[in-house]
């Protein structure tokens, strides 16, 4: 092994510093402690050492050490002490392996200014048999360039394609980091335990707060938390919340498992509740950052930027949302991590701070962001629905959605064109005008009413529009739901029951003579047959008059109906628009229902089972021990009642003297009735089981625990609570 040689030529192990048993990782850490993280990173180090003076180090490995943070030392060493002579950089696929890697040549001595060769290729670039179509592959990574100019970006990443004007931004300006500190959010350790779904809990127990002191003496249990989410700027994401009691003293009591393993910890106790800056962690590419108002946690879903000055804030978010982070980023980072390292190593022009279009800019897109966010109710701060407050005079629910569709259409153009203005003006301070555009691809225009943006994929523009006619009026049904529930109300914006054991009681408290009355239970069946006057398609029916009135009622459900059947549900000839609404309301809704709240449902549907012999949805925030004995009393016997005399009528009618068609008909739906009075009566002696229990709910428990409590009489259990139920 003391031989010295002229090449070295290796395709060396693999194992990362979590496989390595502890001798190897003691050894690593020793010896190596600049490649330590992996085996491959290793190999490469040592190769050296196998070589003469002068001479070739040729290795094929993982990509990770060109760009990630733990290879940073042994980067900027390489750099120093070595030359990359040339290198094949090839993407995930390439090499039959599910990442990058790359195939290098290093000189084991460092000549200052000396250019290497570097190309790339992707799968698409090789045949069956592995070879490259043509070599090198022409691509806009095709570079010949000194490795030295890698020192001038933060970290001194392998970013061989990033221009030289890209990398003057990094050598010319100050980072992120003298502006604002970022941080990366919360680890709990358990997330199942300490995080929820806002509309899971009482509203009652959610604290909106400026400061941890107000936090504590307010004795709310839960408060607001970013947790990443969906590629989106400006504002929005806001969906989950963090059990924070007592100044988060469980949380932080519980930092180490028997004083060995670590569990909660990166409490940034100094950060939380202040206002500033997030972004989702973990992207599928975009780079989106959101301002963030005062009153949260983070989690390490995501992390956090706090300016250190208030004046720099909107300048900040206004940079984070431009097309020139993401850019910088691929240079210093090329993988779907944004690191607060990555964001705070990114490049600023400080004169920007003083130019109030950017500042009046990001002010109003951010405004124009939390009107979109708040618009739908998964939004703590919805407020109605758009398409019902925006009715004005009593006019056809169809020219409501057109108006309603017009608005979101100017709040696209105008995000697009202040998002465009803002790369403008962005571009030129950097320097950038032959490097980027300051076009914004409507598909980038981060509105959940772009249809563009909602969607995705490669839609036309009447798939689009259609769906977002059928979404809208699925959003229409869903309000209609909550207001039939109590949760919202015509008479008065916001929430109106949604703490635990409320009741109607409550509701008229707030509001006396309500326009449109709420279930006095929050039982709201939801059947195929109309066997009840106040099932949801009659109840439906009662909102959609009291909204837009009589005269244009049938117009009106028959809107519905055509746009549920443009893409919820499939249409079907000469059905009515009452029977297709309740089509969709028996067959579809709940299965929205379950995706709109990310499976974790506030109205839980109890259901006999595959015949539909009965449905209905019940409120969570209303629900008590008694609810599943009303319903019984209410719905299930009465139900039972209705279906034998239905069953004798239809046995009755089926005389000899009827045609063989008609006979055949009713021989039909009797096979079907019977079957539903099998399963009522099974469904039935399971509810009075349960309802015997008297089951109490704890909201703080969450859904995915309160929803398996109650065996198969709910739909859907293994889809929420992930396993199948008893």
């Amino acid at each position: 092994m003391a031989q010295r040689y002229d090449a070295v030529i290796a395709n060396p192990p693999y194992m990362g510093s979590k496989g390595m048993n502890k001798a190897l990782k003691s050894f690593a850490r020793n010896t190596y402690p600049n490649s330590k993280s992996d085996l491959f990173a290793i190999f490469i180090e040592h190769g050296f050492k196998l070589l003469n003076e002068y001479a070739f180090n040729a290795m094929v490995t993982m990509q990770s050490w060109m760009f990630l943070s733990s290879y940073k030392k042994m980067r900027e060493e390489l750099l120093r002490e070595r030359t990359i002579d040339n290198m094949v950089h090839m993407g995930n696929g390439v090499m039959k392996i599910a990442f990058g890697t790359s195939a290098t040549v290093f000189k084991t001595f460092h000549v200052a200014g000396m250019k290497g060769f570097f190309t790339y290729i992707e799968a698409g670039d090789i045949i069956d048999s592995g070879e490259p179509l043509e070599f090198p592959a022409k691509n806009d990574r095709l570079k010949v360039m000194a490795p030295d100019s890698f020192k001038k970006i933060p970290g001194s990443p392998v970013a061989y394609w990033t221009s030289s004007a890209i990398r003057e931004c990094f050598s010319k300006n100050p980072s992120f980091s003298k502006f604002s500190d970022t941080r990366i959010g919360l680890i709990t350790g358990d997330n199942d335990r300490y995080i929820r779904l806002w509309h899971e809990v009482s509203k009652d127990k959610v604290g909106f707060v400026s400061s941890r002191v107000e936090a504590e003496k307010s004795k709310k249990k839960w408060f607001p938390q970013s947790k990443g989410g969906d590629f989106r700027r400006w504002y929005g994401n806001n969906e989950s919340v963090l059990d924070w009691s007592n100044d988060g003293s469980e949380l932080q009591n519980r930092m180490h498992d028997s004083g060995t393993r670590t569990l909660a910890h990166n409490f940034n106790l100094d950060c939380i509740f202040k206002k500033g800056i997030t972004w989702t962690k973990i992207s599928s590419g975009k780079f989106g950052a959101r301002y963030q108002s005062e009153g949260f946690l983070f989690n390490d879903a995501s992390a956090n930027a706090f300016p250190i000055n208030d004046d720099y804030e909107l300048i900040l978010l206004a940079f984070l949302c431009s097309k020139l982070p993401e850019e910088m980023l691929k240079a210093m980072n090329p993988t779907i991590n944004f690191l607060p390292g990555n964001i705070g190593s990114l490049p600023v022009v400080k004169h920007l701070f003083s130019n109030h279009t950017l500042s009046g800019n990001s002010k109003n897109l951010i405004n124009l962001s939390k009107d979109d966010w708040d618009s739908f109710e998964t939004s703590w701060d919805f407020t109605i629905l758009p398409i019902v407050s925006r009715c004005g005079e009593i006019l056809p629910l169809s020219t409501c959605y057109e108006r309603v569709k017009f608005h979101w259409q100017e709040m696209i153009q105008e995000m697009q064109c202040l998002e465009e203005e803002n790369n403008r003006l962005f571009i030129d301070a950097y320097g950038l005008q032959n490097e980027l555009s300051s076009e914004v691809p409507l598909e980038e225009v981060t509105l959940t009413c772009n249809p563009r943006y909602r969607y995705g994929g490669k839609k036309n523009e009447e798939e689009l529009e259609t769906m977002l006619q059928c979404d809208s009026m699925e959003e229409l049904v869903s309000y209609a739901i909550g207001c039939m529930m109590g949760r919202y109300s015509l008479d008065k914006s916001g929430l109106i029951l949604a703490s635990q054991g409320e009741t109607i009681r409550d509701y008229l408290a707030q509001i006396p003579e309500p326009s449109f009355a709420p279930d006095k239970n929050a039982i709201i069946p939801l059947t195929d047959q109309e066997w009840f006057s106040d099932d949801a398609t009659n109840r439906f029916r009662d909102f959609v008059r009291t909204v837009w009135g009589e005269e244009h009622l049938q117009e009106n459900l028959d809107f519905v109906a055509e746009s549920l059947c443009l893409h919820a549900i499939k249409p079907k000839k000469g059905e009515a628009a009452l029977d297709t609404i309740r089509r969709y309301l028996s067959t579809q809704f709940y299965k929205d229902h379950l995706r709109t709240y990310k499976k974790r449902p506030i109205y839980w549907l109890f259901s006999s089972g595959k015949q539909k012999a009965f449905e209905c949805l019940v409120y969570l925030h209303r629900y008590n021990e008694s609810t599943l004995a009303e319903m019984r009393t209410d719905y299930v016997i009465p139900l039972t009642e209705k279906l034998a005399s239905y069953v004798e009528k239809l046995e009755q009618d089926k005389e000899p003297s009827a045609s063989a068609a008609e006979a055949k008909r009713i021989e039909k739906e009797l096979s079907k009735l019977y079957k539903q009075q099998a399963e009522l009566n099974a469904f039935d002696e399971k509810l009075r089981h349960y309802a015997d229990q008297r089951i109490s709910l704890d909201l703080d428990d969450g859904v995915k625990v309160n929803y398996g409590k109650f065996g198969d009489l709910l739909a859907e259990v293994k889809d929420v609570t992930g396993v199948k139920p008893k």
